[in-house]
């Protein structure tokens, strides 16, 4: 079958592409960047350079394909983060419309049943909703659970400050996900597209308390003792900025944690989840991954 990927070399598209290559699909990768061609083409797949906000572009590339596997990539730079993200969404199911591509695997996020309140998510649930209007497409929204590599991002906090924290609050459960095991999971309705309607499917790889996730990702780099510190809102909203992230994309981060506190984000998961069969990389697994970019 012939699919389009868009994601470029992301730790989910890449290895999406891999299995389909090997499976013997054709696949065609889209990236914003010229210099990522060589490395496409070197996993077996076509590459098609242009910008997602190319409506004109996205047509004449998904023109053809069995399937199509969508996602908003992060742009740090809008002004307006939901806004864009929702915008990506039209611009999307424009070109799966004019494209007639019948069947999509769009990466959502666990939470993106909340209009507003959780941050970068709420402009994913435009997203799902953009593509919901689109009657005769059939379309399975993946909703993971929160990644296990944002840790990466507290890596200088433990080394510097013997600490890891964040706004989730104190022994919060929070719902996780390798992205190998989205890869996975998408791969497996790319292949099979059984999916009829409309649809989602949560992917989850674990549940862990932040106090279960001091303690492992502490053992994993030599302090078995580093503590969980909750930061108040208006704190880690400062320390975001002050880390050089711009103001909309901090103050999203810190909406999307409070939405993690409350337990907002995980409420239509919870629902579900009797009908969620959990992935297979556990937290104590990513730990023996963290803990080599942390020796870094």
């Amino acid at each position: 079958m012939k699919y389009v990927i868009t994601g470029s070399l992301g730790n989910i598209s890449k290895p999406l592409t891999q299995k389909l290559v090997a499976a013997g699909h054709t696949v065609t990768v889209i990236s914003s960047h010229e210099d990522r061609k060589a490395a496409i083409e070197a996993l077996g797949a076509k590459a098609a350079i242009g910008s997602i906000q190319d409506v004109d572009f996205l047509t004449k590339t998904f023109a053809g394909a069995d399937a199509v596997y969508t996602m908003v990539p992060p742009i740090f730079t809008a002004s307006d983060w939901k806004k864009h993200i929702g915008d990506t969404g039209e611009i999307y199911a424009q070109a799966i419309k004019a494209a007639a591509i019948k069947h999509v695997v769009n990466l959502s996020s666990i939470g993106a049943q909340m209009p507003e309140g959780c941050g970068p998510v709420s402009g994913i649930y435009r997203v799902e909703q953009a593509f919901n209007t689109l009657s005769d497409v059939n379309i399975i929204h993946l909703r993971p659970g929160n990644f296990y590599t944002n840790f990466y991002a507290n890596i200088g906090m433990i080394k510097h400050s013997n600490i890891i924290g964040g706004n989730y609050g104190n022994n919060t459960s929070v719902v996780f996900v390798h992205p190998a095991d989205i890869a996975a999971a998408a791969a497996e309705e790319l292949t099979a597209l059984t999916f009829k309607g409309h649809t989602v499917r949560y992917i989850v790889s674990d549940e862990r308390t932040t106090t279960e996730v001091a303690k492992i990702l502490g053992t994993a780099v030599g302090k078995p003792e580093l503590p969980w510190i909750d930061f108040k809102d208006e704190d880690s909203l400062g320390g975001m900025i002050g880390a050089g992230l711009p103001e909309e994309v901090a103050k999203n981060y810190v909406e999307m944690g409070k939405a993690v506190r409350e337990g907002a984000m995980f409420e239509d998961y919870y629902k579900h989840k009797s009908e969620v069969k959990a992935s297979k990389t556990k937290l104590e697994d990513f730990a023996k991954e963290f803990a080599t970019a942390y020796k870094q």
